[in-house]
């Protein structure tokens, strides 16, 4: 059997320049080799100037490759501060590096990470460039806020029920306009069912008379309370998306202008200027749609279920360079999206789902979730994985496909081409009639066409 000691011969020393740093909320550990300082391992604090400390002392040690582990966010400003340095940061999952069983501390764990970042035995996790890191930045926290507000909306429900009033019976949101004019007007005194009434959209399908039951209620001042802090706290929170919005618009600009001077795309790809696919009320406040396709070379929300808030999701968290993964193989495994196998003794495991989820990913799970009744290829493919295997496995095998189509698109630079309905069942038709002639001949059966006549 072969030795998998690290000193022995087997392992080449590949980047002889290398450090490990064992990344903390108070303290980083860093590993230098033994024969670049009598301390080959030192203690720095988690303060920025201890920072620019720790990257001076491995600017002086000779190191050109610094290996981290991504523990929390404690290791974004370690990581920042030695890119500014101009060292080669490798930001490696936690889960690649575990230790060998025996005594653990933080000296031990800088060192095992050294070691093995020498022997070229970690790989980088993916990374985008500064542009996206700051548009990710402003999505996320746009995503936190739409979290917020729909959790003021269902207190704002809570304090109707208490108070009997079933308006959420008679319109679809209560958060649309007929609703918080309704609101608005409850809260400065108004109690009167049918001057409330009067407030909705002549587009509300319920009968008046069944609206002005629905507001007829008993109004507690408590529930009164609890209904203004929710609305004043919504209302808040719309604010703060708007201002969220700006950002996000303020840096799609600056990446399509990097873009486009950077790349010579044809000028009939950069379409979307007036056409824009967006609905619901979480909607962007701005034309997103329009720097979208300039970033992208491509209108991305052509694909089903993608809409420009999706785009700009996955585009948030994966920049705009595919080359970073070789094959849509690889795109849809590092999205948590391909099925986790395994193989040992020649065997396939049984598949076991990764924990960690993907932000990418989920985006993608989330469109496919949306294509259950589209009429469509990829709705009748989520319809026909989810007869053999269920919900769950159709809405990620649905994801998967969403995110190879999407992959093609920006890598080549080609326009979403569905394939036609009926073109989908009649291969789906061939392939099962093919399987069933097969099990026929297997048991010495040979089937013929019969045409049925009405």
């Amino acid at each position: 059997m072969k030795s998998t000691d690290l000193s022995s011969p087997a392992f080449d020393l590949l980047r002889p320049n290398a450090a490990g740093i064992d990344i903390a909320s108070q303290m980083h550990y860093v590993a230098v080799p033994s024969d670049r300082d009598e301390q080959s391992v030192r203690k720095f604090g988690g303060f920025t100037e201890d920072l620019h400390e720790m990257a001076r002392w491995l600017k002086s040690c000779n190191i050109d490759t610094v290996a981290m582990e991504s523990t929390g966010v404690y290791w974004i400003q370690p990581f920042l501060v030695l890119e500014e340095y101009g060292f080669d940061v490798f930001l490696v999952n936690a889960r690649h590096i575990k230790n060998v069983s025996g005594c653990k501390s933080d000296v031990k764990d800088c060192q095992w990470i050294q070691q093995l970042h020498s022997y070229g035995l970690l790989n980088k996790s993916f990374q985008p460039d500064d542009l996206i890191r700051e548009l990710r930045t402003y999505v996320r926290q746009r995503k936190n806020l739409t979290q917020g507000y729909s959790t003021q909306v269902q207190l704002m429900q809570k304090a109707f029920d208490q108070m009997n009033i079933k308006l959420h019976n008679v319109i679809s949101d209560i958060t649309g306009k007929s609703g918080l004019l309704m609101i608005d007007a409850i809260l400065n005194g108004e109690r009167d069912a049918n001057v409330l009434a009067q407030l909705g959209d002549s587009r509300i399908k319920a009968p008046q008379e069944d609206i002005v039951k629905s507001l007829q209620g008993i109004w507690r001042q408590d529930n009164l309370f609890e209904l203004k802090q929710a609305y004043e706290i919504y209302q808040v929170f719309r604010d703060k998306i708007a201002d969220c919005d700006k950002q996000i618009e303020f840096v799609l600009a600056k990446i399509a202008k990097t873009t486009i001077s950077t790349e010579q795309k044809p000028k009939d790809n950069q379409k979307g200027n007036s056409k824009r696919k967006a609905n619901g009320k979480n909607k962007f406040t701005f034309n997103a749609t329009s720097y979208l396709n300039d970033i992208s070379g491509v209108d991305l929300t052509d694909i089903f279920g993608i809409s420009e808030l999706t785009v700009t999701e996955i585009i948030s968290e994966i920049g705009t360079d595919m080359s970073k993964w070789a094959t849509e193989k690889n795109f849809t495994s590092w999205l948590n999206l391909a099925p986790n196998t395994r193989t040992s003794g020649g065997k396939r495991l049984k598949s076991k789902p990764m924990k960690k989820k993907n932000k990418a990913g989920q985006a993608f799970i989330l469109a496919a979730s949306t294509l259950k009744a589209s009429n469509n290829w990829l709705g009748e493919f989520y319809r026909r994985i989810k007869a053999k295997s269920g919900s769950p496995a159709a809405i990620k095998a649905t994801a998967r496909k969403l995110a190879i189509i999407f992959y093609k698109m920006m890598k080549d630079k080609v326009d979403f081409n569905p394939l036609p309905l009926e073109e989908y069942n009649q291969y789906f038709k061939e392939r099962k009639i093919k399987y069933i002639n097969k099990q026929a001949t297997n048991y010495g059966f040979k089937l013929v066409p019969v045409d049925f006549v009405s």
